[in-house]
Parts: C-alpha cells; structure tokens; sequence
C-alpha cells in the first residue's frame, strides 16, 4: 500500500483558492483533523530496524507490520511530499521526519553499485538497514515516484530541498545520456531505457519488466527484473521534465520532456482502440541487432512493428492517466492548442473504447482480435482522481493559482495522484 493522507489536499484547496465553496471552518478544520487520525494509524509502518516503512501493515489484533525484507524505491519515495506537508500544517514535526529519515537512504545510496548512473538508482531497499538491493530500475512502474517527486519536493520548498533538486538533476541527466534510445523503425521516436547494472533494456509502459521475459529475450532477464510485478507508467516522465525545466528555467529539460510526450502519443495513436498498450517493447537503433537484449518482434507484429515503432508485450488498458497527466504540462508549458488536441483525442478513444453501463472498464486488449473488446468490469480510482481531472484542467482557460505556472512559480504542486498540494509558506501554514 501507499501510505497517503489526502484529507490535507482537501484542506489546502478549501483553505485557499476555493474556501468559497465552504464557508463552515470546523467542516474544513475536520478534515486536517482525519489527515492526523490516519497518519497516526499508518506511522506503524515505519517502526523497522532502519526506518524504512513496511509496505504490509496489520492492525488486528495490534498495530503492526507485516515484517518483509524489502520495499520498493517508489512506495518509499511516494511518502515525502504528504508527510512533510502534513508536519508543516499542524507544527508537529514527526510526520515529516519519518518520511524524511527514509528517503535518505534513497537519496545517498548504498552499496555504490546500486547507483549504475549517476542519481539512476536500484529497485528494492532492504527495511532492515535501507541498503539497495538491486540495481534494477527505469522511469517506469515501481520506481517512478521518487524521481517525480526529486523535483516536486524542490517546488515545495526550495530552501529544504535542495539537495532533491541536486539528485533529480543527476537522474535526468544521466537519462539524456545512457538511457536515452530510438527504434530502428521509427528513430524519430524516443523512449528510456531500462537498465540492470549498465546493461540497458528496451522496454517500457504501464508495468515493470514482465514474467516471464518476452519472446525476444529468450536467454532470460536478469534476476530481479523478471519478477517485477505491476506499476505506474513511464510516460508520466515527460511531464516531470518539463516541470524541472520550468521551475530551474532550463529549456533542454523541457524540450526533451516534449520529445517524451510525442513518443508517448504515438503508442497509443498507432492501435486500433487509440489507448496504449500496458507494455510495449521496441529494437534499439545503435545497439547490434544480433544482442541477446536487442531482438526483433515476434513475427506476428512485424508489420505493427515496422509502422509503429514498437510492438506490444502487454495489450492491457486499465484507465492510466499519465501520458494525459503529461500533456497538461505540456500545455501549461507552451500554451500549444495542440496538446488540448491530444488530450481531447485520448478521451475520445476511452469513452468509445471504455465506457460500458453504469462506468468505464479496463480493457484486456488495445488491439482486440476481430475488433471484439474484452472487458474487466473494473473502473480504477486514478480514473476519476487523475484521468478526468487531468482533462479538466488542461480544458480550463483560467490561470489560477492551483495550475502549472510557466515562469515556475508554483503556489501548489501536484502529488503523484493528481492532488495538488499547497507549496509551502503560501497555504494555512504561512
């Protein structure tokens, strides 16, 4: 599980840019008050030999963890951002500290090998004594949250985080430069890269690496790669970029952000749903073709190769927000009707695609035989909390103060659910 607490975004907003909408401050206050409750109940999580919360928590018969070995870069990573705006909100600084004392062990990782690129980090922290074990990671599902939030926690408060900024510059960077690839189909096409070591693989989507490992991959992944399970999408990093390149004022990061973005379009433009497939996988244009990790498409996706660009490993659907999530930056950085376009275009393909009764489903393939969808009958929470509000917002010709500003001068930061969060000094707490 995540350990948020979202009732504090709820109280950011009715205390500020929408306090109008309820005038009765006990109501408000009540929900500051629930935040403190369940953060209460969920700091169990971090009684370990290290610091480093458990992901399990049991609370019968007694509040305590579940007592695994290790937990993922971005279940740590995810914490810093609420925990800290939660001390700041009520002046009690443990919440903050907690969250904190975890995230250095990301930050200054140990062993040295675990940091294959510089600021590009491993997979899996031991809760026993916060060292990495593995050197496994991406932008993708799993360890994506603590680079995006590297930059928010910096938009959050420049003067605290500082040393954020520095880590999340190092990983962009370093992505620039080693994980930065092209298709052989398509090299105007750009995607990042997964690596084990220095050893890069490409492959990218919804989800980690699969099990078992694709066709092309025959000889094997490496171990702690096969048996990633699911996670969030890669494509959310362009967004990140762009952020980064707003707020520290440099047009490479925002341009390279763009790059991202149109890759990302182009995966779910090329399907026959228009919606992007869960995984998709692609052949390297400067790495030899004969590389054990390097192969072509199954035979039966040459063709959709050949156009495409990539082909699909995983054909899932199940309602991601992400490449809409970074089209809202996009516009919010260059005002360009075109992203509304995109935005606009990716919604349409959902409802045609998605919409069935009383909701939206997930969807078990983008490119479904015979045209026939096959439906979960399950609609994701990020469906409402993410998707639709990311449409909303890229949609609204306001310039208020929960938005992206295009000069960086956020007065709230979005967390990795949509929920945007007062920076600090500028919400109830200055």
């Amino acid at each position: 599980m995540f350990l948020k607490t979202n009732f504090d975004k709820g109280y950011d907003l009715l205390t500020g840019p929408y306090k109008h909408l309820a005038p009765n401050k006990k109501l408000v206050d009540g929900l500051l008050t629930q935040a403190v409750r369940l953060a209460d109940l969920l700091k169990v999580a971090f009684n370990t030999p290290s610091g480093v919360p458990d992901n399990e928590l049991i609370f019968r018969p007694y509040p305590h963890v579940k007592g695994e070995p290790f937990n993922g870069l971005a279940t740590v990573g995810t914490l810093v951002l609420e925990w800290a705006r939660l001390s700041d909100l009520t002046g009690n600084p443990v919440y903050g500290n907690l969250a904190r004392r975890a995230e250095e062990y990301l930050l200054k990782p140990s062993p040295p090998e675990s940091e294959p690129f510089p600021g590009m980090v491993g997979s899996r922290v031991s809760i026993e004594n916060g060292t990495f074990g593995d050197s496994v990671g991406s932008w993708a599902g799993g360890t994506d949250s603590f680079y995006e939030y590297l930059i928010k926690m910096y938009v959050y408060d420049p003067d605290r985080y500082g040393f954020y900024k520095e880590r999340w510059v190092a990983a962009v960077e370093s992505s620039m430069t080693y994980l930065v690839s092209h298709p052989t189909t398509r090299p105007d096409l750009t995607f990042l890269a997964m690596y084990s070591g220095n050893e890069t693989y490409f492959y990218s989507g919804h989800r980690r690496f699969p099990s078992p490992p694709p066709v092309s991959w025959a000889g094997g992944l490496p171990r702690g790669i096969a048996n990633m399970g699911p996670a969030k999408v890669a494509c959310f990093n362009g967004g990140n970029f762009i952020l980064g390149g707003l707020v520290l004022s440099e047009p490479r990061y925002t341009d390279f952000g763009l790059e991202l973005i149109k890759s990302c379009r182009e995966t779910y433009l090329q399907t026959s749903t228009g919606l992007g497939p869960e995984l998709f996988q692609w052949q390297d244009n400067a790495t030899s073709p004969d590389a054990w990790n390097n192969g072509g498409p199954p035979p039966d996706q040459l063709e959709f190769y050949e156009r495409a660009g990539f082909w699909i490993a995983n054909g899932q659907y199940v309602l991601r927000p992400e490449v809409i999530e970074s089209y809202y930056y996009a516009y919010r950085a260059t005002g360009d009707e075109m992203y509304r376009d995109w935005a606009w275009e990716a919604f349409d393909a959902i409802d045609k695609t998605c919409s069935i009764g009383g909701g939206f489903s997930s969807v078990a393939n983008v490119e479904p035989v015979n045209g026939t969808v096959e439906y979960y009958d399950f609609q994701e929470s990020f469906w409402f909390a993410e998707v639709m509000k990311y449409i909303f917002m890229i949609m609204d010709d306001g310039d208020g103060d929960v938005h992206v500003q295009k000069d960086g001068r956020n007065k709230f930061v979005f967390n990795t659910e949509a929920h945007p969060v007062a920076v600090s000094g500028f919400g109830a707490d200055r």
